[in-house]
């Protein structure tokens, strides 16, 4: 089966504090584990070298024009760029973290390699949650993925998790601006700029908690909620009203989730369904369907049911 998550010798290129993530992938580090530790201990200290390519013709090197990133500790080649690309090194994108975990303000969670090295990322946990419903716990972390690849953007976002069933949720869309920051490489990474724009300092997570306090109040009825899952997975073709097998599943679990018991018969268990769903369930394996969920369209997924959980919510 096809692992989407790094391995180097049989050893997944991963790190992670607490309990063991994706089916005993990776290696356990401690709670207090800094940056570059937690980058060193997950097996990405290493760095990528711009190399010139060329084409033989005639018995002669061509230059291409184009650069390959090339990582130093294997050769392998991970990406083919233009001459303006301004790669950022992992230890770059680890002490984005370093300021925040010395102050106390964050720890470091998990780190790792994805698609042989293209999608460095790193996650920290933000002491910042809440608890809603009478023990529905709900964490913050921040996710910095740094792809060494053509294409691919730098993504510096805030993700909630859900401590009951590990998922990861998604902020709607209209918190995009202040949540996320996406940089390309066509200019250096300023990771003060950065931190400026995220205001990591001082956000929080009070608009979320709004908006997952209103899904908890409102009720879904059967009918709404097969509109809810058909908006979002479609129906079977030829039909109207029928729900794709997909949605037949989500439907299932609502009811068997982990947290279920937290605002029964709400759209705020409604979305966690989706969120079960791409996080536990979809997808060929575990890593794959991590990157999905993170990356991916299962990413996007999440953000669109939160949006039409939100809209269903406010007519109901």
């Amino acid at each position: 089966m096809a692992h989407e998550l790094e391995f180097v010798n049989g050893v997944a290129q991963m790190a992670y504090v607490g309990d063991v993530p994706w089916h005993g992938l990776g290696i356990e580090v401690p709670e207090d584990t800094s940056a570059m530790d937690m980058m060193a201990l997950a097996g990405l200290d290493w760095e990528v070298k711009e190399l010139e390519t060329f084409v033989e013709f005639e018995g002669k090197k061509l230059p291409t024009g184009t650069k390959a990133l090339v990582r130093d500790i294997d050769g392998k080649v991970l990406t083919q760029v233009g001459a303006n690309w301004n790669p950022v090194q992992n230890h770059e994108a680890f002490a984005f973290f370093h300021d925040f975990v010395e102050a106390g303000d964050m720890k470091m969670h998990t780190a790792g390699s994805l698609k042989e090295g293209q999608i460095i990322w790193a996650l920290a946990k933000v002491e910042d949650d809440f608890t809603l419903f009478n023990g529905d716990k709900v964490e913050s972390y921040l996710l910095f993925s740094n792809p060494h690849q053509y294409g691919k953007c730098i993504d510096i976002r805030f993700t909630p998790i859900r401590v009951v069933c590990k998922n990861t949720l998604s902020l709607s869309l209209s918190m995009t601006s202040e949540n996320r920051v996406s940089v390309n490489h066509r200019r250096a990474f300023d990771a003060e700029a950065v931190k400026e724009t995220l205001g990591i300092a001082h956000t929080k997570m009070e608009k979320y908690r709004d908006m997952a306090e209103f899904l908890g109040t409102k009720r879904y009825t059967p009918v709404s909620l097969d509109e809810f899952l058909t908006d979002l997975f479609g129906a079977k073709t030829g039909t109207e009203g029928d729900l794709t097998r997909t949605g037949e599943t989500v439907r299932e679990i609502i009811s068997t989730q982990p947290g279920a018991n937290y605002a029964e018969g709400s759209w705020w268990q409604a979305y966690n369904a989706v969120t079960y769903f791409t996080d536990h369930l979809a997808g060929r394996s575990n890593d794959t369907r991590m990157q999905s969920a993170w990356f991916g369209a299962n990413q996007k997924k999440k953000v669109d049911a939160l949006n039409k959980a939100l809209q269903y919510a406010e007519a109901a």
